[in-house]
């Protein structure tokens, strides 16, 4: 008895195989051919109805579907956007180490602004290398995210001026653009070290210790002018002897605090650029604990760029540099979603059209632990 027609392809599902061997179920992922065949009908009527063509009738659009379901297939979203002329529906974030959890919130508010949108981020890590992360921006280029959210690993930003050329929207995060226009969102480095700098030199310290990131990061340079500048308002100047930069680590920063309190004359206070800077001079200073009683790490007291978990749980006075990360994070995502709408749009003498580029700057405030 013959078996259902299909009316809209004319084909049988007893011919459909069309003399291929059947499917293998544990091989490749299930195609759309793979649905047309176990529907009964064509793959051109496969695919108008996945999608959604009203003009498929009931029963073969029922057929189709249910196929669809008990092979698990899930169409190709990249390629069809792609052969639709629109983006693949991701965006790339660049960042320098995942490891710092700064990074992790950074990740968490991009990814809440982009998700609202229908994107879906894609994470890579540089490790502080220039190198890797000029192929990582290329790789995102060539598979042709809709655009790249990057914290820069340096001032050669060479490759992100290129990929804004080639037409992906690029946003910046924590350090800003070098040579080119693009939007950026930055926390106020400067003004939140000064601060804290600040704030030690009201409590009685002089010799104020310095721990910071690598001299070619904005965000360690900024927060090194800030206190300077703090020093310079109380009178005072920079001692070169207690400045220490370059540690991207704690246990680096844990040996670049022990040699500052190895000196003939230690710093009674230290202010560390970044949450891994502060953590590593945490444990410089319990180390000489109660043997530095007096000496060395008796009462030098401790002040750090980034609130961090358990920062309360440390058991000794303790001045943070607060901002919320996580707005870092969701302030790049609507700067990246507002590009990529003038895009779409084409909006004439907007933001696209102009090139103009916005900046945003997220503040800061002094938090005070144990004391």
């Amino acid at each position: 008895m013959p078996g259902p027609h299909d009316p809209q392809s004319g084909r049988s599902p007893h011919d459909s195989h069309g003399g291929r061997p059947p499917r293998d179920p544990k091989s490749a992922q299930p195609t759309l051919r793979d649905v047309a065949e176990r529907a009964g009908v064509s793959a051109m009527t496969a695919s108008r109805v996945l999608r959604d063509d009203p003009q498929v009738l009931p029963a073969t659009r029922e057929r189709v579907r249910a196929a669809a379901t008990a092979l698990g297939y899930r169409p190709n979203e990249v390629a069809r956007s792609l052969r639709l002329g629109r983006g693949t529906g991701l965006v790339g974030l660049v960042v320098t180490n995942l490891a710092n959890p700064f990074y992790s919130r950074l990740a968490l508010g991009v990814d809440s602004v982009v998700a609202e949108h229908g994107l879906k981020t894609v994470i890579g890590n540089t490790g502080q290398d220039l190198d890797a992360e000029r192929e990582l921006v290329a790789d995102l280029v060539a598979r042709r995210v809709d655009g790249i959210i990057a914290v820069p690993a340096g001032a050669d930003q060479r490759h992100l001026a290129a990929a804004v050329d080639g037409g992906v929207p690029v946003v910046l995060a924590s350090r800003p653009p070098e040579g080119f226009a693009a939007d950026c969102v930055l926390v106020d480095d400067f003004g939140g070290a000064r601060d804290a700098t600040a704030r030690l030199l009201a409590r009685g310290h002089r010799r104020i210790g310095f721990l910071g990131s690598p001299p070619a990061v904005h965000t360690g340079t900024e927060r090194l002018r800030g206190y300077a500048a703090a020093l310079t308002s109380a009178g005072l100047t920079v001692d070169a002897r207690l400045v220490r930069q370059g540690q991207t680590e704690p246990r680096q920063a844990t040996r670049a605090a022990a040699e500052l309190l190895a000196l003939p004359d230690p710093p009674t206070a230290l202010f560390c650029s970044n949450n891994r800077n502060t953590i590593g001079a945490f444990r410089a200073l319990r180390d000489v604990g109660p043997k530095g009683v007096g000496v060395r790490g008796a009462g030098v007291a401790l002040a750090g760029f980034d609130d961090f978990e358990l920062a309360d749980a440390l058991g000794l006075p303790l001045t943070l540099v607060a901002y919320d990360s996580d707005e870092l994070g969701r302030a790049a995502g609507r700067l990246l979603n507002d590009r990529l709408h003038d895009r779409g749009s084409g909006a004439g003498g907007g933001r696209a059209a102009t090139g103009e580029a916005r900046q945003i700057v997220v503040p800061t405030s002094l938090v005070e632990y144990g004391t």
